[in-house]
Parts: structure tokens; C-alpha cells; sequence
């Protein structure tokens, strides 16, 4: 076979997070091959992309015959977005395929017997996200405006996201008029660094109902900004609007950033809640994009924590200082580190709002602030970013010898890689449980119980 050739092949199985295996007979000879798309159970015809160390590459030219599990699919550029991958995939075998995924990793690093929970669903599987990050550009070269989500595969073409079916319903609304609204307006061309407009960031309290609307431009020239408002201001919402900014970028890396922000309209901030606790949300905030998920992840912490109260709780890589705040009833005081100085501040200003008195937020590199404490902890909780936990700080950590840890994970890889430290350390593996935060992604939450060995 050579690049160009087709064939139909047989997807067989599922290689989570993202691929499945093909196969096909030709002349005798069984071939196999990993795509980056496709369900088990579908007979699809497959075009040769390329051949390297003896390995061949392809892409779905065209689905043949249905899997037993596929479903139908609303989204308009479902298979040219790279956001949800399992879109067509049924709910429940989605669960399944993230769960069997988390154990299989855990269970090569873990020699003794554990209990691995089954996995929770999200409450909502669609419309479910409260914050959403667009982007300017076009679907084609010299093609016209387009706001929404980079095309999978590439880095310059934009699929429209008007019909986005995990983003809020009124997303959908506010990125299509604001599209139609600045359509004569130069978006930013990544090419060669000219152009205004950059990105269009969303957020909704999914409790309160409060909007949250933030245009990005460069500096490199004026939009229509108050007939932007005007608009936005005569849209019918679900929800209702609370601000209304505008920040310029001028970085050329492909992120949202604060450069100078303006108030166009409302206040620079909504509050939304997390069980009975308050959140006030900036523009940059960091604040769990699936609410009701969040809730139940946080369930599950709080069960993990069991029914004693402690005397000190560290809550480390606390963000914006939720978990510490929905675990100081817990505690008799919780300390939080964080390395980014603007959440320590909301988490700071948000205890005080929800009158937790017994939290208090240190700004620093965990690796480096964790010495600085001096009071034994009888639980640490983690939340580390995706990569994990500096293994230099897992010693340091493991020095306090508290009872027992909660690992809060958002990559299970990042998790299996750390657990052989805390084995070493004198923990043991207690309990998994698995949370769907991102029903239709590759994506999974997963927190652990370790606890410490009797000696």
C-alpha cells in the first residue's frame, strides 16, 4: 500500500483517549492501524496518509456501516472541531470507556487491592459548560468571519460555534450576533501578526444566571464596541447580563490575556454558587467550567475526608481556594498554597464573603512555600495542574506524614505517575473515584484516598 491508496477496514478497538484500532484483510496479510477518529464497530472506508517504521497512517474518508453504540449527532462541524470527540458515542459507553481507561492506568502501578468506585455521571451531558474561550478567523483562506473553535488539525482555520452543543444555549446566541456584528471588522491573522479582532470570552453562573461577555482585540485599531453593547444589550437570554468588557492583546501566542481591560458596560465581575457557598468571578477568574459537575467532584471529597474533624488541613495548588472553603467545617484550620497571585486573591476575598475565617491563602511555588508551614496537617489535599506534582515536592510533602492524602486528578496519567511515590512514602491506595466533568471529551476527573500504613 502507498499514500493515496483506500481501503475499508474494520474499527475494532477503542485506544482511550482519542484513538481507535483498524483492521483489514488484504491478500492474506491481517493490517492494523490507529486512527484518530471512528467508533468500534463502525466499517468505514480509510485513505493512507502516510508509512512510517512500518506503521501505517490514515484518516476516515467515509463511514460505511454504524456502530451498535453510535447516536445521532446535531453539531454542524462535529468531526472538523477537535472539542468533542465522542459526541456520537453513547453516554453510558462513554462512562465506561473513561472509567476502564483510569483503572487500567492505576492497576499497573498498584500491586494491592483498592476500591474503584464507579464512575459518576455528569447531571447535564449537554449545554453543561459555563465559561467558553472563542476565536476569530475564518473556515478557509480569505473566506468570511468566523468565531469559534480552531478546526482539528490546524492552527489557522476557524469553525463556526453557533450550534455548540456543551457550550451554554446562550453562547450560541451571544457568538452569533457578535459574528454578524463586527463581519466587516479585520479579525487577527496569526500569519502575520495584523488584524483587531482576537477572541470573544463567555461565562454564565449556572445558578445565578448571570453573563459575563469579554471581547479581545489588539491595539492596532478602533471597533464598534458600543453598538456591540447596544446588541448585546437587546439579545434575548436565558440568563441576564451582568458585564459587558473589552481587553487588548498584542502577545502573539494564541492566549487570552489581561493587557489593560475596560468596563464597557455592567460591573467587572458575577457571582454564581457552589452549594451554599458564593463565588464572585472575575473576567480571568479561574472557576470550574461545569458547575454541577464540580459539585459532585466536590461531594466526593468531602466523603473521601470521612466524618472526624481535623485539626489542620492543607489544601494544595488551591486555585481560587474552593476546595479549602468547602472543607473548612472540617477542619479547625485549612491552609492553602497557590502559585498565582491573582486566585490567591479571589480565594482571599471569597472566604470573606462566605465567612470562612478559618482559611488562610499563601501566594508561592508549593515546592518551595510547603516548608514554610509549621503545623502538621491530619489531611493534604491535592489539586495539581494536568502534569502533576514535582517529585521534589512529593518528598516534601510525604515529610508531614499527615493521616491521609486526597489526590484531586484532571489527568490520569499525571496521577499513576505519582502514586509510586506515596507507595514508598508509607501510603496505600484506599479508593478511586472517577467524575465525568466533560461529557463528550477525552477528559476525566479522578480523585484518591491514600492513607497511611499502620507501623
Amino acid at each position: 500500500m502507498k499514500k493515496g491508496d483506500r481501503l475499508e477496514m474494520q474499527l475494532v478497538e477503542h485506544r482511550f483517549p482519542g484513538e481507535v484500532t483498524a483492521q483489514a484483510t488484504i491478500d492474506e496479510k491481517n493490517i492494523k492501524m490507529t486512527l484518530k477518529e471512528g467508533l468500534p464497530g463502525q466499517r468505514v472506508l480509510v485513505e493512507i496518509t502516510g508509512k512510517r517504521k512500518r506503521k501505517y497512517f490514515g484518516k476516515i474518508i467515509e463511514v460505511l456501516e454504524e456502530a451498535p453504540n453510535q447516536v445521532p449527532v446535531d453539531c454542524p462541524v462535529f468531526g472538523r472541531c477537535g472539542g468533542c470527540r465522542y459526541l456520537n458515542l453513547n453516554y453510558k459507553r462513554q462512562l465506561s470507556l473513561k472509567s476502564e481507561y483510569v483503572k487500567k492506568l492505576i492497576d499497573e502501578v498498584t500491586a494491592e487491592d483498592y476500591n474503584f468506585m464507579p464512575i459518576l455521571p455528569s447531571p447535564v451531558q449537554y449545554h453543561y459548560r459555563n465559561k467558553m474561550e472563542y476565536t476569530f478567523g475564518d473556515q478557509e483562506k480569505d473566506g468570511p468571519l468566523s468565531l469559534g473553535f480552531h478546526e482539528k488539525g490546524s492552527i489557522f482555520n476557524i469553525v463556526p460555534a453557533e450550534a455548540c452543543e456543551i457550550g451554554d444555549e446562550d453562547f450560541n446566541t451571544i457568538v452569533a450576533y457578535t459574528r454578524h456584528h463586527f463581519k466587516n471588522t479585520p479579525y487577527y491573522h496569526r500569519r502575520n501578526h495584523r488584524g483587531i479582532l482576537r477572541n470573544l470570552v463567555v461565562r454564565k453562573g449556572e445558578h445565578s444566571g448571570e453573563l459575563m461577555v469579554l471581547l479581545v482585540t489588539t491595539s492596532q485599531g478602533d471597533c464598534d464596541t458600543t453598538g456591540w453593547v447596544e446588541g448585546l444589550l437587546n439579545l434575548k437570554l436565558k440568563g441576564r447580563l451582568r458585564g459587558i468588557l473589552h481587553t487588548q492583546n498584542d502577545t502573539l501566542g494564541d492566549v487570552v490575556l489581561d493587557e489593560g481591560t475596560i468596563l464597557l458596560w455592567g460591573e467587572a465581575k458575577m457571582v454564581d454558587n457552589i452549594g451554599d457557598l458564593q463565588f464572585d468571578i472575575t473576567p480571568f477568574s479561574f472557576f470550574q467550567t461545569n458547575t454541577l459537575g464540580a459539585e459532585e467532584l466536590y461531594n466526593v471529597v468531602r466523603r473521601l475526608a470521612g466524618e472526624e474533624k481535623r485539626q489542620n488541613i492543607f489544601d494544595l495548588y488551591c486555585g481560587t481556594g474552593t476546595i479549602a472553603q468547602i472543607m473548612a467545617d472540617k477542619a479547625e484550620h485549612v491552609w492553602g498554597i497557590e502559585l498565582v497571585e491573582a486566585a490567591v486573591e479571589a480565594a482571599q476575598r471569597n472566604a470573606q464573603i462566605n465567612g470562612r475565617t478559618n482559611c488562610t491563602f499563601i501566594v508561592g511555588d508549593v515546592l518551595e512555600k510547603i516548608e514554610t508551614l509549621d503545623v502538621i496537617p491530619d489531611l493534604v489535599i491535592l489539586d495539581p495542574p494536568r502534569d502533576g506534582i514535582h517529585s521534589k515536592a512529593i518528598f516534601k510533602i510525604l515529610a508531614f506524614k499527615p493521616k491521609d492524602f486526597i489526590y484531586v486528578s484532571c489527568k490520569a496519567t499525571s496521577l499513576a505517575r505519582d502514586l509510586p511515590f506515596f507507595y514508598h512514602g508509607g501510603y496505600r491506595l484506599k479508593e478511586v473515584q472517577c467524575v465525568d466533568m466533560f461529557p463528550h471529551t477525552s477528559h476525566v476527573e479522578t480523585v484518591a484516598l491514600l492513607s497511611r500504613c499502620k507501623e
